[in-house]
């Protein structure tokens, strides 16, 4: 893409009423645009990274061999009202409507009773078990604050997954699978070392749960962990949890501030029951399905991902989640010579199946250009320029670590080409 034709804009300021550090930078930097408070709109370079998360999302769960669907955001009142979760006092996050031709309705913050309830015209015996489904979808949450930017939306994009099974073993398998798979996505997002599976409270879903904590400053949970044995407990369930289960004392753990990526509920049967899921097993019994339930936020694991790698200079985004490879930054480009040589390394670059921003302001100095580039946070900055073109180096400068390196055009090709 040539940043001439790319729909964006820098800002050297945030809204001033934008505290977190996740939502200035990404404002500045052109990725989001703020509607209002904790509801945001992606812009294409937003929805590129959004784009990259999903995908690598997407990878994990073909693992899981689940299917993707899309289900609606509108949700029947008399579904939720059977499984007690209509009622505010119980859910307190719900956006509700009227419908003109009568009744309410409500806007999904979660998919567990529709999807279930659907699952009915597809389940009727044990030989229809175990299946898993899952979707990424624009959740809404009337949230009372929203003050962290995209790591706590009233408006975000989550996946959820949902597995239905015959048997205990079959659901067990799939959690615990699940948990290595979860941490496999984290890991190729950048933030494996930091992420744990930490023994949590369910909330208005189940009474105990599994989360997926990363330590970061921003995040508004505390987990107490033990880095050396890998134990992490939310300080929610940090009375309760049994720690000598767990293998570790209270003196071991070391309270973090941390934000939740991702998380898995056990329902047990329970859900299935409330719902009417039930299926015919091998002794000819109508029995409950035993369901599990398996998000990921992926507009939040945008924001977390802001929030521990960026610095001084702007984002900084791993390698796979960016929206381009390259930040390649042209300079001199008011000689029609420079402009043409540029062109050309831009085009080899792209033929090798590089993803390339091509900064083709001609008016831009180059000054702002290296600003833009490092706010933007592409893994790696290419400069070409009339002293590149008569010393035949290229200044490559990897964005994470700062460090700068100078190669011949066959070596950057190369170079490239393999990350």
């Amino acid at each position: 893409m040539r940043q001439t034709q790319l729909f964006t804009k820098t800002q050297k300021e945030a809204p001033a009423d934008e505290i977190a550090k996740n939502a200035q930078l990404l404002i500045r930097a052109g990725y989001i645009h703020k509607e209002m408070a904790g509801v945001y709109q992606l812009l294409p370079l937003g929805l590129m990274v959004v784009q990259n998360i999903k995908q690598i999302v997407r990878d994990g769960m073909r693992e899981l061999g689940m299917n993707e669907l899309i289900p609606t955001i509108l949700q029947r009142k008399k579904l939720w009202v059977r499984t007690h979760r209509w009622d505010d006092e119980t859910v307190d996050i719900w956006f509700k409507s009227e419908l003109k031709a009568g009744g309410e309705v409500g806007l999904a913050w979660s998919h567990e009773e529709p999807l279930a309830d659907m699952m009915k015209n597809h389940v009727a015996s044990y030989k229809d078990l175990p299946v898993a489904i899952y979707q990424f979808q624009n959740k809404l949450r009337n949230e009372l604050r929203a003050k962290s930017g995209i790591m706590r939306g009233r408006e975000f994009i989550m996946k959820d997954a949902y597995s239905f099974a015959a048997t205990e073993k079959q659901h067990s398998d799939m959690y615990e699978r699940s948990k290595t798979v979860y941490m496999d996505i984290f890991k190729r997002l950048g933030i494996g070392d930091d992420t744990y599976v930490t023994f949590a409270a369910g909330g208005a879903f189940t009474e105990f749960s599994h989360e997926f904590q990363t330590v970061c400053e921003a995040g508004e949970d505390v987990t107490y962990i033990a880095k050396d044995k890998g134990v992490a407990i939310n300080e929610e369930v940090i009375d309760t949890a049994d720690l000598a289960e767990l293998g570790v004392t209270k003196d071991e753990l070391v309270p973090t501030k941390t934000a939740e990526v991702g998380n898995i509920f056990n329902f047990g049967r329970q859900k299935a029951e409330e719902v009417g899921l039930f299926f015919t097993d091998e002794q000819g019994e109508q029995v409950p399905v035993w369901m599990g339930s398996y998000g990921i936020g992926v507009t939040r694991l945008m924001g977390v991902l802001v929030e521990k790698f960026a610095d001084e200079k702007g984002i900084v985004w791993p390698v796979g989640v960016a929206p381009y490879d390259v930040h390649l930054v042209g300079l001199n480009l008011d000689d029609a010579e420079i402009r043409d040589f540029a062109d050309g390394i831009y085009s080899a670059l792209k033929k090798r199946g590089v993803k390339v921003l091509f900064d083709d302001r001609i008016e831009a100095r180059a000054g702002e250009k290296f600003g833009d580039a490092d706010l933007l946070g592409m893994p790696y900055r290419v400069v070409v320029s009339k002293k590149t073109k008569e010393e035949g180096q290229f200044e490559v400068v990897d964005r994470a670590t700062g460090e700068a390196s100078f190669m011949s055009e066959e070596d950057l090709y190369a170079e490239l080409t393999e990350q």
